[in-house]
């Protein structure tokens, strides 16, 4: 799993507090609509980009981190702090807006005969990269690689999870992740060769 250490300066310092968190969550319940500003400015960015990762492009990003925004607000209440952070749990109501749509409308039809185990250094690679280059990589991708990647190297879901959320079989979430390898691992290589011709140039 890809851990994407990002610095938002978006983030108020009294959200990086938890019971200031907690306080602002009770007022957007309350129907405060200041709070409900607050909430979606401070987590805008680092949601947005859980969308670029999943979007084909910006606008279908921006279309996703609306609504998951929606899903966020409506279900508010569900969110339980002695489970985890805030973020974590608005990263996941993400990722789940954004494969409802991908699942209505990717295709996963692979050969499942061609489900091998493929090992590189390509996550490494992609862990040394800044931030903009990973995404343009990643988006670049057909819709099914690209999901079950996200999926599994970078949110950390396991193919059993993949397989269920997605509506395939656990082969076909293996094999999806090959070929977005192999994929990547093509173009991470034909940038370091345009890299280095530039710098020999």
């Amino acid at each position: 799993m890809i851990c994407l250490h990002i610095n938002y300066n978006t983030i108020s310092e009294r959200l990086k507090n938890l019971t200031n968190i907690q306080q602002l969550i009770q007022q957007v319940l309350d129907g405060q609509k200041k709070a409900a500003s607050e909430l979606y400015e401070a987590y805008k960015r680092p949601l947005f980009v859980v969308c670029l990762r999943y979007a084909s492009d910006r606008s279908r990003a921006q279309d996703y981190l609306q609504e998951a925004f929606i899903s966020i607000f409506k279900n508010l209440k569900q969110f339980d702090s002695s489970k985890g952070a805030f973020e974590s749990w608005a990263k996941r109501v993400t990722i789940n807006t954004c494969l409802m749509d991908l699942r209505k409308n990717t295709l996963y039809a692979v050969n499942i005969s061609e489900a091998v185990q493929v090992e590189s250094d390509m996550e490494d690679a992609l862990s040394s990269m800044s931030l903009k280059e990973m995404l343009e990589l990643i988006q670049q991708l057909p819709e099914g690689y690209k999901t079950v990647f996200n999926m599994y190297v970078i949110d950390g879901f396991s193919h059993r999870e993949i397989a269920e959320k997605l509506g395939v079989s656990i082969n076909t979430s293996k094999t999806q992740l090959m070929k977005a390898r192999l994929l990547l691992q093509k173009k991470i290589n034909t940038a370091q060769r345009i890299m280095l011709g530039q710098n020999h140039g």
